[in-house]
């Protein structure tokens, strides 16, 4: 019988029901106390939502530690501004936090998950405890021959990225974090090939997006779609590297083959001027619509009511609408990069090569053109993707995952201590 853990948990973002950054802190928090004792050392500002959630669920397991930098050390952040600065210094603050409860609670193993970004360090692995880091992503980059379709602002973007990641790879403590790190998660490929570079041990591709039975009973029982107009539909930020714009010209070119469709986009962002530009200049303002920012459940009922996702972004290490599309019964149309290239599989959808703008944008009008006219494929494939949600992507399968991931980090570390008093 496994023994219960004392684990030690980092989430700067843990919030119930979201996705992305905060949706990966809530649930593997979630599912890693299903098995043992687990500390949680969170916002201060992630409290309010926490404990409203708690109160229709406990979870006796969890003790909530919220801890924020002093007034005066943050009143400069606000929302995304200067939030990489204010989260670094916030790790630290963290670590005196987390050094504090060590020596009250005795940790087994303290797992750094939120944010998940592999450039910025978790100073919890400085603790002489097993450390689990990850998942983490941020390796994904825009291959460089699409930097030509972003505007001046997505080049600016991509510069500042680029060299944030060198300058933190340069980061004495990341390089300690890499070196002290027990296992290492990695969110997708491109993330796990970096990091093996700079010397990551127990190296594993864990991609970060789930569901819960749940949301998986309840998106499994909507009905799979047979109705004109044939819909496609994308969701997320509107921002340059998500790549809308690529799946709109390619819709362009799809319509006039096939003229009984429409194309919808959910969200909102910087690039919203820019994709109704795009609509204009290709003469389909009037087949492509644009909802801008809708609650999660207004989210879920819109894809219902379409027949496909398309999602082509160029540098996405989780990617959660991908499996919320595939858990509807949505055939998935991305590009083979990142997370969603770990999600998507020739049975549930398309995974499109990026190699330049153009074959790119012309092999996702191939992938609509296939999915409009076999509708017995798009049946096929949206069963297809119901069946691989349920068996990778449901949160319980993950947490027996995570589970045994503490179980193969505790061996090892008792291994190299048994070794270590041989030789002594």
């Amino acid at each position: 019988m496994t023994r219960h853990l004392k684990v030690l948990v980092s989430a700067y973002a843990c919030e119930p029901d979201k996705g992305s950054e905060p949706g990966v802190g809530w649930n593997w928090v979630k599912q890693i106390a299903r098995f043992h004792e687990v500390w949680v050392i969170t916002r201060a500002n992630n409290r309010e939502s926490v404990e409203q959630a708690l109160t229709k669920e406990p979870m006796p397991n969890i003790h909530w530690v919220y801890f924020d930098l002093p007034r005066w050390v943050r009143f400069w952040k606000k929302g995304q501004r200067g939030v990489h600065l204010y989260y670094y210094l916030w790790q630290i603050g963290a670590y005196f936090e987390g050094k504090r409860l060590h020596k009250e609670a005795d940790f087994d193993v303290v797992h750094h998950i939120t944010f998940g970004n592999y450039w910025m360090p978790s100073f919890l692995s400085l603790l002489p405890v097993p450390f689990v880091w990850g998942p983490v992503g941020g390796a994904e980059s825009a291959p460089r021959a699409f930097y030509k379709t972003f505007s001046f602002r997505g080049k600016t973007y991509e510069w500042l990225r680029d060299m944030a990641r060198w300058v933190g790879e340069k980061d004495p403590f990341v390089c300690l974090n890499i070196k002290r790190a027990d296992i290492t998660l990695a969110k997708a490929r491109e993330t796990a090939e970096r990091l093996r570079l700079l010397g990551a041990k127990g190296m594993q591709i864990y991609p970060e997006s789930g569901i819960t039975n749940t949301e998986l009973a309840t998106l499994s029982a909507i009905p799979l779609r047979n109705s004109n107009p044939f819909r496609l539909v994308s969701i997320g930020r509107l921002i340059h590297w998500k790549g809308f714009h690529l799946g709109l010209i390619a819709f362009a070119q799809f319509q006039k083959k096939f003229p009984a469709c429409e194309y919808w986009l959910i969200g909102d962002g910087p690039e919203v001027g820019n994709l109704k530009r795009i609509a204009q200049r290709f003469c389909v303002t009037e087949k492509v619509q644009f909802f801008g920012n809708l609650t999660r459940q207004q989210v879920l009922g819109k894809l219902a009511e379409c027949d496909v996702l398309v999602h082509p972004s160029l540098h996405d290490s989780g990617g959660w609408v991908c499996v919320e599309a595939m858990a509807v019964g949505r055939p998935v149309i991305c590009l083979d990069l990142g997370g969603p290239a770990l999600q998507v599989t020739e049975e549930v959808g398309f995974k499109v090569p990026a190699i330049t703008p153009e074959q790119t944008v012309n092999e996702l009008e191939q992938a609509m053109l296939q999915l409009a006219y076999d509708t017995v494929l798009r049946r096929s494939m949206g069963e297809a993707a119901r069946q691989r949600v349920k068996k990778y992507f449901d949160w319980d399968k993950k947490g027996e995952c995570i589970k045994e991931v503490y179980q193969r980090v505790l061996a090892r570390c008792n291994e190299t201590n048994s070794m270590k008093c041989f030789r002594e």
